[in-house]
This record gives C-alpha cells, sequence and structure tokens, in this order.
C-alpha cells in the first residue's frame, strides 16, 4: 500500500468550497510536501492541476505530463519505467522509492490559488497564498537547488526573494545561502521542445546536482 501524501483537510475544504461557490472559488494545496531528508534538489511547481486529471495523488499526478517519463528515461534508460500502463497511471511505490533514495523533494510555490477559468493553465492561475519558501527548504540540510520548470513558478520564487533577473531555461541563480534556482524546460507536452531535448536538460540539471 503506497503512503499517503494527500492533505485531507485540504481536499474537504475544496471540496465545500467548490459546493459554495463554483468554479472560481479559493482552492487550497491538496497535498503535503514531499522532502526526504537527504534532498538536494527540490521541485516548485504552480500548483496541482485540478483532481479530475489525476491518476495518482502524488505530484505530477497527470498522466499525459511527461515528467515521470523524464525521470524514468534519466535514471533507468526507461521512459516507462513509472508507468503502469494497463491502469494508464503512475506506479506511485516506485516513484516514491525512487524519490527517497535519489534525494528529490517536491511541493509549490502557491499554497492556495484561485482558478480565474477553471483550468489548469498557469496564466488563469490566481496566487492567493504563497508558499514560505525560507521555511519550507529550513530543515534541508543538504539542499542544493530549488527547481522550477514553468514560468509562474519561476517568477514567483522571485518575487519572494526579491529577485529582479528571471533566469531563463536551463539558467540558474542564487537563493539563500548555497542553494541555486535552476529552472528546467517544463515536462507538459504544450511546451515546444522535443522529449529528448527535455530528457538532456533534466539530466544536465541531475548531474550538476549529484542527484
Amino acid at each position: 500500500m503506497s503512503e499517503s501524501y494527500l492533505n485531507v483537510q485540504a481536499v474537504a475544504r475544496n471540496t465545500e468550497s467548490a459546493a459554495a461557490d463554483g468554479d472560481c472559488c479559493v482552492e487550497y494545496h491538496p497535498l503535503i510536501p514531499f522532502l526526504p531528508e537527504n534532498a538536494k534538489v527540490l521541485f516548485l511547481g504552480s500548483f496541482p492541476p485540478q483532481r479530475k486529471k489525476w491518476c495518482c495523488d502524488f505530484y505530477y499526478p497527470n498522466f499525459i505530463n511527461d515528467h515521470w517519463r523524464i525521470e524514468g528515461q534519466v535514471f533507468y534508460g526507461d521512459k516507462e519505467y513509472f508507468v503502469e500502463k494497463d491502469r494508464r497511471c503512475f506506479r506511485l511505490d516506485a516513484i516514491i522509492e525512487h524519490c527517497k533514495g535519489r534525494g528529490i523533494a517536491f511541493y509549490d510555490t502557491a499554497t492556495v490559488v484561485r482558478r480565474l477559468k477553471g483550468n489548469a493553465s498557469d496564466k488563469f492561475l490566481e496566487v492567493v497564498e504563497a508558499t514560505d519558501i525560507r521555511n519550507l527548504i529550513k530543515p534541508l540540510e543538504g539542499l542544493r537547488a530549488v527547481i522550477t520548470t514553468g514560468e509562474k513558478a519561476t517568477e514567483t520564487i522571485c518575487g519572494y526573494y526579491g529577485i529582479d533577473a528571471i533566469p531563463k531555461v536551463n539558467g540558474a541563480c542564487m537563493l539563500d545561502g548555497n542553494v541555486e534556482l535552476y529552472r528546467l524546460p517544463s515536462s507538459s507536452r504544450a511546451y515546444p521542445l522535443a522529449f529528448e531535448k527535455k530528457v538532456d536538460a533534466y539530466r544536465a540539471m541531475f548531474d550538476k546536482y549529484g542527484v
């Protein structure tokens, strides 16, 4: 049985809010942070997609998002390594074991949002409450980098830290202490870059930080 990373209280509040307010309701983060003690890198996205698009109760849960295919290709030479084809879902137990072993952490840059168009697009995502990133990463003594894969998340982090020059894709800048902010291409299939090029970019990042 897989560990659960659902934020049960937030899920309940989201259900109540949707029933009361419709598509533009305030939405609370439905997952708890995944923060292995040995974390070297922390992926911070913007916010999870709507629950109806999930195939597993974890980060990057949309089956047509290629994040877990990219990691499968990078670390195991098999883009289907984390894919359970018969059920059209990801192998959550394998993902958690992999991330704990490698020191890969996950959360998002917003804890409360409002979907202005009732979809998963960052363009129509209003950040109501941003994540307190300094407190989030404080226990992660071996953390070397915060990783973003989208413009919204990158802008939110830069605003939090007061950084004016937003890193370009495959670029980095310093945050606190020895922790860098590193920006990758999005794993969404809507991002116009070949899968193999995304794999190369992610591999270079993981190699850089010794993951």
